[in-house]
């Protein structure tokens, strides 16, 4: 499995990039989203990828952000249906964040609109991904939506990692205030975490 490459790009198209590793130069697909995240064609660049080997050849996916990956692979290994080119079109179509806020509220038309995603399609992403984006992704989205004092984006980040490991979203930010509250504002995301987890 190749997980990253870190080279030279040499090229840059709005689906796909070239990139020298030590003089040998990968093609690797990428969506929309990763596009202006990428340097000028000459700059030093890492990109995270996933290989989808077929028959008829070896296919090179790549992404800017960890959480685009993982969605990705959350869209192919979970939703019947998507293959690697759909759920490239669903990264181009909606940002991470927006598309778990959108399955988390059952936002059939918004998915639907998405290139090559028709309306049953999208009804499949919601019903098989819901429980796995859960009560986090419709946080994630709202908290989103808001522009966050830097203070009240760590408590919505502390929010979110709670979450992940388990804790219901009114106790999990019950907890994080609560850590606040005793540590300062200027406590780092990790010591809120820390905090809260020791308190409940």
């Amino acid at each position: 499995m190749i997980s990253f490459l870190q080279g030279k790009l040499v090229d840059a198209l709005p689906t796909s990039v070239t990139v020298n590793v030590n003089g040998v130069g990968y093609d690797v697909l990428i969506p929309l989203s990763s596009l202006d995240k990428l340097p000028q064609p000459g700059g030093e660049v890492t990109i995270l990828t996933h290989l989808v080997v077929r028959e008829d050849a070896h296919l090179l996916y790549g992404f800017m952000t960890v959480a685009e990956r993982e969605l990705f692979r959350m869209l192919i290994n979970n939703v019947s249906g998507i293959g690697p080119k759909t759920a490239l079109n669903v990264l181009s179509g909606m940002n991470a964040v927006t598309f778990r806020g959108a399955v988390a509220s059952g936002d059939v038309k918004s998915l639907s609109q998405i290139s090559g995603v028709g309306k049953k399609t999208a009804e499949r992403i919601v019903v098989e991904l819901r429980d796995k984006v859960g009560a986090a992704g419709a946080w994630e989205a709202t908290s989103a939506a808001r522009s966050l004092s830097a203070s009240d984006q760590k408590v919505n980040d502390a929010v979110l990692a709670l979450m992940a490991l388990g804790f219901k979203q009114p106790e999990a930010h019950e907890s994080v205030r609560a850590a606040q509250a005793m540590l300062g504002e200027k406590a780092s995301v990790e010591e809120l975490v820390r905090a809260a987890l020791k308190k409940g």
